[in-house]
């Protein structure tokens, strides 16, 4: 069969779009890293802001747990696709366009912030609650609490719940370029499902779990250098 795909002409036809896969490659980078940042950044804050406001802790506020338990959840359970066209404008009022990795970062941004707030919470959660009364014993004020011993000894916990998080915006990244986003999963979609070309999809799914594996690797080794225990 003239068109039947040979491992040669599959060599050939990757070699030949090796710029495109790079250019592919380096916006799906920008997109996870752009997203990652601003996700733990905020998440971070509003995943203290929910441990410190549940009942039994340091600002314990019922109504104000609840608002952002709420929002929280909402924002979870929207579809990240719905999601992004959702916000279409918000993104082109912040970064001028709706095309590219920056745009597609907006959305991803939004959803890992909610997801990894749920995620330090828990890892807060995890925190024996001896050490903490030990520091209010000590005298320690609430910020001292937070970054000194909540945030310290839940620290291995949260690089593991980073690499979740960054797992997860590698995998929604692909779907980004579904409107546009770019990055691997675009080029996945373009040729290897548009064009039916099987050998761009096959090396597209091997990248992006090769990514995986060496980002599970990284955060599993710096979450044990950081254990205590």
């Amino acid at each position: 069969m003239a068109n039947e795909l040979t491992w040669q002409s599959a060599t050939d036809n990757l070699w030949a779009m090796r710029n495109e896969i790079w250019q592919a490659f380096w916006e799906t980078l920008v997109m996870v890293g752009i997203s990652v940042t601003t996700s733990v950044v905020f998440g971070t804050l509003l995943g203290v802001a929910l441990f410190m406001t549940n009942k039994n802790q340091l600002a314990e506020n019922k109504f104000l747990y609840r608002f952002l338990g709420n929002i929280t959840n909402l924002m979870r359970a929207f579809p990240f696709v719905i999601l992004m066209i959702v916000i279409i404008p918000a993104t082109r009022l912040l970064v001028g366009t709706t095309i590219g990795p920056v745009a597609a970062s907006v959305a991803l941004g939004l959803a890992g912030l909610f997801y990894f707030a749920r995620l330090v919470e828990q890892n807060l959660r995890d925190v024996p609650k001896g050490i903490i009364e030990a520091g209010q014993a000590m005298g320690a004020s609430t910020w001292t609490i937070i970054s000194k011993i909540l945030l310290l000894e839940a620290r291995s916990s949260l690089v593991l719940s980073i690499t979740t998080l960054t797992i997860s915006l590698l995998s929604y990244s692909a779907a980004a370029g579904m409107i546009g986003g770019g990055g691997l999963g675009d080029l996945a979609i373009r040729y290897g499902y548009n064009r039916y070309q099987n050998d761009v999809m096959i090396f597209m799914v091997i990248l992006l779990v090769v990514m995986v594996i060496i980002i599970q690797s990284v955060g599993n080794l710096l979450a044990e250098k950081l254990d205590k225990r």
